[in-house]
């Protein structure tokens, strides 16, 4: 027998899609299509598109709900808001860090030395994999929430600040970093370290966003 579709099926689905790229921003998102693409009526479809409008993933547009538009100056304002929070998360993680918090982050910082050239789209899930797990880290479960909403406002920027010339690779010699001084215990060399490490990719997009002209007002 087929599992059942409800609308926390639908909701978890489509929100991988869009963190994961799959829907460009604008793509409107139809109760009647979606209905039919998942084989059920459109009272679950239209609960797991409420769920996503309101985690930020959509918005409304003249023809409906749509995956959201970028803002700069809103991106902006998230980088200024990591800085401080992944910061924190940084400090935390130190202080609570276990032994299985350790594996999960040493074992993705060599994964990600091991990829082959990842696409721009790798990298940035690769990115937000270990991230996630840092802020898990901290054992701060109010303060992982904050940042995962975050970080939803980040997925349609034009492209990843770790496609920027060597930033992957030194993005990924600052993952490390961070994870041995958590280990470590060093709380605030993390916290100045991973503050460095988000300062560096917020002035790298406000350099992108600079190359093609920022709107005005």
């Amino acid at each position: 027998m087929a599992a059942k579709v409800d609308s926390e099926t639908i909701h978890a689905e489509l929100r991988a899609e869009i963190l994961h790229g799959s829907h460009a921003p604008g793509t409107a998102f139809k109760e009647v299509a979606l209905a039919d693409r998942f084989g059920v009526s459109r009272t679950p479809v239209r609960e797991a598109l409420g769920r996503l409008a309101q985690e930020g993933l959509l918005e409304r547009g003249v023809r409906g709900l749509q995956v959201r538009n970028i803002d700069p100056e809103q991106l902006m304002q998230v980088y200024d808001l990591r800085i401080l929070l992944e910061g924190q998360a940084a400090l935390e993680a130190a202080a609570t860090r276990t032994e299985m918090d350790l594996i999960r982050l040493e074992g993705l910082v060599d994964r990600d030395r091991a990829l082959p050239d990842p696409d721009d789209q790798t990298r940035l899930r690769t990115n937000i994999e270990f991230h996630s797990a840092l802020w898990t880290a901290a054992h701060n479960p109010i303060l992982k929430d904050l940042l995962d909403r975050l970080s939803t406002h980040q997925i349609h920027a034009p492209s990843s600040t770790l496609s920027v010339g060597a930033r992957w690779a030194d993005s990924l010699d600052e993952h490390a970093e961070m994870v041995r001084l958590i280990r470590n215990r060093d709380g605030a060399e993390a916290q100045e370290a991973m503050r460095r490490h988000m300062g560096e990719a917020r002035r790298i997009r406000l350099s992108l966003f600079g190359q093609i002209g920022l709107p005005n007002g």
